[in-house]
């Protein structure tokens, strides 16, 4: 994965934001990197430029890989889809055949845990956040694609929830899947993550191991927005 000298900009008003400016740096393959920094810093738009959802107004993105992206907590389900129906599309979307979304349904839903089974045919826009992400993160985690993107989705969720979650990621890295986790919880970032990218105003402050960008995240410059170093895992 190269991001090459990459601009995006937001047009304001009267005014053009840019949350993104002149961003660089390659990931390799089965590498886990953390991406810090305050809201509004840029860190969503990337995640949405290596997922494809967006492009770039200037620069390069280069993936060499499917990416699986939990970029929203609902995962860009339909909320006048039942929760059966919105699996069987995202999963299609994503490139599962019919047969393979049948193979694994049961498995996603009993994941996903007794209260997205009850309402797996019903309409989303009647679950909770909880639920839309419980069965989100059960369905992406399974798309069988080398590059993984999680945006905030860990938490949300109770402490049995993310024990799970946390045994599927561990599982994938050790199978050598490439993670990119935006969070502002330090033991998710120190758990998973050996390098940390801290952005600070759409810049790249820091390319340095994840205590480094912990550290520069944590500093004097940066207006008391600490990362959450408080876990219930």
């Amino acid at each position: 994965m190269v991001i090459h000298s990459v601009r995006r900009k937001r047009r304001q008003e009267h005014d053009t934001f840019w949350p993104l400016r002149n961003l660089s740096f390659d990931i390799q393959p089965g590498e886990a990197v953390g991406i810090i920094g305050r809201n509004g810093t840029g860190k969503s738009t990337l995640l949405r430029l290596i997922a494809g959802v967006l492009k770039p107004d200037e620069g390069d993105v280069l993936v060499r890989g499917k990416v699986a992206p939990l970029i929203q907590l609902s995962a860009g389900f339909s909320g006048d889809l039942t929760g059966r129906e919105n699996v069987y599309l995202v999963a299609s979307l994503h490139g599962m055949t019919k047969k393979e979304i049948k193979a694994s349904f049961d498995e996603i839903v009993d994941f996903a845990g007794d209260q997205v089974k009850q309402a797996i045919d019903s309409p989303v826009r009647h679950y909770s956040s909880g639920m839309k992400v419980r069965l989100a993160f059960s369905l992406v985690s399974r798309l069988p694609h080398p590059i993984l993107l999680v945006d905030e989705a860990l938490a949300v969720g109770d402490r049995e929830f993310k024990k799970k979650c946390y045994k599927v990621i561990d599982n994938l890295l050790a199978e050598g899947r490439t993670l990119v986790l935006v969070s502002h919880s330090q033991p998710q970032l120190t758990r998973f993550c050996k390098r940390g990218l801290f952005l600070d105003r759409g810049q790249l402050v820091v390319d340095g191991t994840i205590q480094e960008a912990l550290d520069a995240y944590n500093g004097p410059d940066t207006t008391g927005h600490e990362v959450d170093k408080d876990d219930d895992d």
